[in-house]
C-alpha cells in the first residue's frame, strides 16, 4: 500500500505543473544619439528558471507627444519578426541572442521623429509575471551642450575635490612635522639654556693665600 502511494505522489508531482515566479526585465533608462546614426537599445531579464525555449521578447514604441503605443517587434518561437508597415519597418534589426536572455534591438538611421519611449517586456515559461521596462530615446542633430557643460562640471567638481583633499593632507603632515622639529628644537635649546645657566651661578669659592711663618 506504501509503495503504492508513494508512486501515486512521484507521478502527481510529475504532473502539476511548476508554480511561475516573477521575472525582471532590465533596459536603459535614457539612450541619446546623432541624427543618421544607429543605436542598440539593450533588453535582458533575470528568471529563476533556466532559458525556456519557448521565450519571448516584445518591443513597442510610443512617439513623444501620444498617448498610444504600437508593436515593432516580437520575438516568438526561435523566430524574430519585425513590423512591416511600421516607423521602423526598414529600420530595425534584432541583435539579441535569447539563449543569454538577451533581446536586444538594432535601430538605423535615426530622425527626429523616432524620440520617443521603448518597452520591452520578456517572458520565460512558466516564469511569465513581470513588469515591462522602458527606455527613452533623444535624437539630436549634435551631442547637447548642456549635457556636456553638465557632465564636464561634474567630474572637474570630483577632479577638484580629490585635488584639495591630497593638499590638505600633505599640508597637515608638513604642520605637523613642522610643529614636531620646532618643540623638539625648543626642547634641546631649553635644557641647553638651563645647562648654561647652572654653570654660570655655580661659580668655585676663591682661593685665599696666607703668608708663611
Amino acid at each position: 500500500m506504501l509503495t503504492v502511494l508513494a508512486l501515486a505522489s512521484v507521478v502527481l508531482l510529475g504532473i502539476a505543473p511548476e508554480p511561475s515566479r516573477a521575472i525582471v526585465i532590465y533596459t536603459g533608462w535614457e539612450r541619446h544619439a546623432l541624427v543618421g546614426s544607429d543605436i542598440r537599445l539593450s533588453c535582458s531579464f533575470f528568471s529563476w528558471r533556466w532559458t525556456s525555449e519557448d521565450v519571448t521578447f516584445s518591443w513597442t514604441y510610443r512617439p513623444d507627444g501620444s498617448r498610444d503605443s504600437i508593436s515593432i517587434f516580437h520575438y516568438t518561437g526561435g523566430m524574430p519578426y519585425v513590423d512591416n508597415k511600421g516607423p521602423f519597418r526598414d529600420r530595425l534589426e534584432f541583435v539579441g541572442n535569447p539563449s543569454r536572455r538577451d533581446g536586444s534591438i538594432l535601430l538605423k538611421n535615426l530622425d527626429f521623429s523616432d524620440n520617443g519611449t521603448f518597452t520591452c517586456d520578456a517572458k520565460n515559461p512558466p516564469d511569465i509575471v513581470g513588469r515591462p521596462s522602458s527606455v527613452r530615446l533623444l535624437v539630436f542633430e549634435k551631442v547637447p551642450i548642456q549635457a556636456g557643460v553638465i557632465t564636464g562640471s561634474i567630474i572637474g567638481a570630483v577632479l577638484g575635490l580629490l585635488v584639495l583633499i591630497v593638499v590638505i593632507y600633505y599640508l597637515m603632515r608638513f604642520l605637523v612635522a613642522r610643529r614636531v622639529f620646532s618643540l623638539s628644537v625648543s626642547k634641546h635649546g631649553k635644557k641647553k639654556k638651563e645647562g648654561s645657566q647652572q654653570r654660570q651661578l655655580w661659580t668655585p669659592p676663591p682661593l685665599t693665600c696666607y703668608p708663611l711663618p
